[in-house]
Formats: structure tokens, C-alpha cells, sequence
């Protein structure tokens, strides 16, 4: 068992993410980059994956204890929130300057993690406690329930407003969780913010709640508190690969799209 709370990356006097451990059958992650929770690669690889290997050999290791089923686990169900002290952001996404030049920060750091997530063998919901922007609200997308902030935040894939081509994952991630045609068009191609009750009316997220950060963490704590049990015959990870097959047999293993000035050009070499 891991020692909690647990601290990320090990080591740092300024962690970059607080794991919890609250009760037998919850975990909640913190995350904390900033005054806006940039998802830069500290964060991924030095909070957000040791994060999930924390709470999973936890509660593998939970198999046979709970009950008289030698093959049933524990209840179990993780939360991941923003920063606590605030309420103004979920996440701002990539740090986009960052990553720009980098072809393989898809397949070799953001896509890996983001799969692992979203066939986490236990029920993970998003405290979307502010504004969740591009990468920042597809890992909102990535857990399996959202609770948002009732107040003034909102919902955005604005690549298409600074330029930056959406990848292959983001794609598939965002066609299999958003309620239509219509929205995707509307979130991608249009930049679209969703306020809190424009994505709670169409679906996107599943509760909002009033009271700021502490009530959005409240609220999340009873939506897991309702769904834990669902854990316990290991199906769970493995039924979400076999409900959303395009993300898991299409997204891994692609570069970067091509940038507009790099299309141009190959557009301007074929003339």
C-alpha cells in the first residue's frame, strides 16, 4: 500500500499533485501546475501516471479481502480534480509553445497515459471545479462521469481558435464522448464554449454543483460513493475498450498533424 497522502512528483517540496486516500473505496488526485493546471509532462509522467499506479496495485491488491469471492476486489471509484484553492481552473490544456515541435508527444507521452485513463479498470470521475480548455477538457472526457462547477466556467476545444491541428487521439477521445454530430461540429470546428449549463442540458457533464471547488469535490464524492461498487468484478476497464473500440484501435501511435504553415507548404511543393 502506498503511503497517502502521497505527493507527485516523489520528492518535490512544490508537488505538482496530491494523491489522497479518504476512504476504503476512494482516491482523490489533486492536480496542481500552476495557476491554471497546465497538463506539461511533469505532470503527466511525473504525477498523473504514478497516480494511477498507486491507486490501482492498491486496489488490485484488495482481490478476495472484501468478501467471500476469491475473484471480486473492492469497492473503488477515483476522483480527479483541480486545484482546491481556486475556482477558476480545471485545466488550460498543453502548454502549447511546448509541444509544438514535438512530433512524438502524442504517441510517446500524452496518448499512453490518456488510454490508460480511460480504460481505468475502476470508476474515475472529473471535478471539473473551473474552466476546462482544450487538452484540459478532454481529460475531463477521459474519466467516466463529470461533475462541474455550477458557476462561471466553461467547456472548450479552442485549438481551432489559436491554430493548432487536432491529433488523431483527440479526435476519437471526442467523438466517443460527446452527444452528437451537431456538438462535435460545434466544439471543434466552431471553438464553441459550453457554459456549465449548456453541458450539463446536453450531456457532457453529468451534475453541476453550486459552492465552488469544495462543492464540486462534495458532490463528486457522491457520485463515486454511488457508482464504487461497480468495481468489484474487474470488468469495468475491460468493458470501456470494448465501448469505445475506435479510441483504443485508432488513436495510439500517430505524430502530430501537420501545422497550417507546414501544409501550406506541402500544398505550394504539389504546384
Amino acid at each position: 500500500m502506498a503511503s497517502y497522502p502521497l505527493t507527485l512528483p516523489a520528492g518535490e517540496s512544490s508537488p505538482l499533485g496530491i494523491l489522497t486516500h479518504p476512504n476504503p473505496a476512494l482516491w482523490i488526485l489533486e492536480l496542481r501546475n500552476g495557476v491554471d493546471n497546465r497538463l506539461t509532462q511533469p505532470l503527466l509522467v511525473g504525477v498523473l501516471k504514478p497516480a494511477l499506479d498507486a491507486v490501482e496495485t492498491d486496489w488490485r491488491a484488495t482481490r478476495g479481502r472484501s468478501s467471500n469471492n476469491p475473484n471480486e476486489w473492492a469497492p473503488a471509484a477515483l476522483i480527479i480534480t483541480g486545484k482546491l484553492d481556486q475556482d477558476k481552473f480545471f485545466s488550460n490544456g498543453f502548454e502549447f509553445a511546448n509541444i509544438k515541435g514535438d512530433r512524438l508527444w502524442f504517441p510517446h507521452t500524452f496518448d499512453p497515459i490518456a488510454l490508460r485513463l480511460m480504460s481505468f479498470p475502476i470508476p474515475t470521475i472529473a471535478a471539473i471545479n473551473g474552466h476546462a480548455f482544450a487538452a484540459g477538457f478532454v481529460l475531463s472526457l477521459l474519466c467516466d462521469y463529470r461533475v462541474m462547477t455550477s458557476g462561471k466556467a466553461w467547456c472548450s476545444m479552442n485549438e481551432v481558435l489559436f491554430g493548432a491541428p487536432l491529433p488523431v487521439s483527440f479526435v476519437h477521445i471526442l467523438k466517443s464522448k460527446l452527444p452528437s454530430p451537431a456538438v462535435l461540429r460545434a466544439c471543434t470546428l466552431e471553438g464553441k464554449r459550453f457554459t456549465a449549463q449548456e453541458a450539463h442540458a446536453l450531456g457532457i457533464v453529468d451534475e453541476l454543483a453550486d459552492g465552488g471547488s469544495a462543492g464540486v469535490l462534495s458532490k463528486a464524492e457522491e457520485v463515486a460513493k454511488r457508482v464504487a461498487g461497480l468495481a468489484k468484478t474487474g470488468v469495468w476497464g475491460i468493458m470501456k475498450k470494448s465501448i469505445y473500440p475506435d479510441v483504443f484501435e485508432k488513436s495510439a501511435g500517430h505524430a502530430q498533424p501537420l501545422y497550417p504553415p507546414e501544409e501550406d507548404a506541402l500544398f505550394r511543393s504539389k504546384l
